[in-house]
């Protein structure tokens, strides 16, 4: 595999072709990064893949898969694997990460549900990610996920994740949107659970917005805005990792480009205060 030699830093933006135009538009500064689903991008050709790769020559790029099924029954996608890996080539992009998640059973499911956290998930869970990282070449990284009930449990979900990046050598990607709405949704204190996870693993941070379909039920949408608890939880990462990369996260309802430059900024400005110290540490 080739070295990568671009990597993540700094605040950054989701990459949407709904967004595509004002993206190639907006000042470079605005952003330090752009994450796509790979599967998004496979395979286009024409208009959309010159203005993909025109933004990919711009950015660092991440690329955030929606379909590997890391977590179900069916055998992997070693194809969807060797094309992500060709796209990572492509671009120059320095990470590949997924969901903890599965999506299919005897055929592809439309959405993101829990897998059981047991050793035996654990076991069969790495194995893949092993399988999956023989391919990319390097590390991947897990996405804590949101999920609504759990068919069934032997360790915490902390347990679960901590277990499943140790076995299979894989990093963690910190949804602090996820662990607000779990939180809430499961009756946990979201900072508790944030201390528990192996946060030396981050390899970066997402944020983004929720529905709330009742005050003791949230839905991780990525439709609306960051509210207050969840920039808070983020405040609390940042003062246990520094300045990891975050990126905020927007699927749908979109706003002005300029409104989500807006949160962009605030995750600069939470940032700030720590800077220093991780150039002190580098140095």
């Amino acid at each position: 595999m080739p070295e990568h030699h671009r990597e993540l830093h700094g605040a950054g933006l989701g990459l949407r072709r709904a967004l595509l135009g004002p993206l190639l538009s907006m000042d470079q500064n605005s952003v330090d990064f752009m994450e796509a689903a790979p599967e998004n991008w496979i395979g286009v050709g024409g208009r959309y893949r010159k203005q993909f790769m025109a933004l990919a020559e711009r950015y660092t790029l991440a690329f955030h898969g929606l379909s590997l099924d890391i977590g179900g029954p069916d055998p992997l996608d070693l194809d969807l694997v060797r094309a992500v890996r060709e796209l990572m080539n492509e671009t120059d992009a320095p990470l590949y990460s997924e969901h903890l998640t599965y999506c299919a059973a005897d055929g592809h499911l439309y959405d993101l549900l829990p897998i059981p956290f047991t050793e035996e998930a654990v076991q069969h869970v790495a194995a893949r990610v092993r399988q999956v990282q023989d391919i990319i070449g390097q590390p991947i990284a897990l996405e804590n996920a949101s999920y609504y009930a759990q068919a069934h449990t032997e360790l915490s979900e902390a347990e679960f994740i901590a277990a499943v990046l140790a076995e299979s050598g894989c990093d963690l990607l910190l949804d602090v949107n996820n662990i607000y709405v779990n939180s809430i949704n499961h009756r946990y204190d979201p900072i508790e659970f944030l201390d528990s996870l192996p946060l030396e693993r981050t390899r970066y941070i997402h944020i983004a917005g929720h529905y709330d379909e009742a005050p003791d039920l949230k839905v991780d949408t990525h439709g609306a805005a960051v509210i207050d608890p969840v920039w808070q939880i983020l405040q609390e990462a940042y003062k246990r990792l520094g300045p990891i990369p975050t990126l905020l996260e927007r699927d749908f309802n979109f706003p002005p480009l300029s409104v989500l430059l807006e949160e962009v900024a605030t995750i600069r400005d939470l940032q700030k205060p720590w800077q220093s110290d991780a150039v002190e540490a580098v140095g």
